[in-house]
């Protein structure tokens, strides 16, 4: 569990969760709407050398990042998703099994789907954000 109270300390609680976890690549993040979700995943991106700008695929349901050694990073956000049929029509699987870093929000849509290994992240709080894993 870790604790957070400021945007400032992002960057070393997205360390300390990549370095809990090294070899995982597949990271479902679950929490309320305006829970951090997406800020945590921008700050897990800068952690791997991203530059695009990061910001959640909730129209398009996934965006894909490079980081300078060309290594692709994916964003997903199953948030609009209303049936298990639109994950397979992504090709979600191809993502997932890639060996590349992929960042889930809304995880709960497609949870028989995760692949074993997933870190699962829970985001809570107000003021405080309690990250469990």
């Amino acid at each position: 569990m870790l604790l957070t109270s400021t945007l400032e300390s992002l960057p070393e609680v997205a360390n300390q969760i990549l370095e809990a976890f090294p070899d995982s690549r597949v990271f479902a993040l679950y929490g309320k709407m305006g829970a951090g979700k997406t800020t945590l995943i921008k700050e897990f991106c800068h952690r791997l050398g991203v530059t695009d700008e990061v910001q959640s695929p909730t129209f398009s349901i996934i965006n894909e990042y490079r980081n300078p050694g060309k290594e692709s990073v994916y964003h997903f956000d199953f948030y609009r998703i209303n049936k298990i049929e639109e994950v397979f029509d992504i090709g979600y699987e191809e993502y997932v099994y890639s060996g590349s870093f992929c960042f889930i929000e809304w995880p709960e849509l497609a949870e028989d789907l995760l692949p074993e290994g997933t870190v699962r992240l829970e985001i809570t709080g107000e003021k405080e954000r309690v990250i469990r894993f």
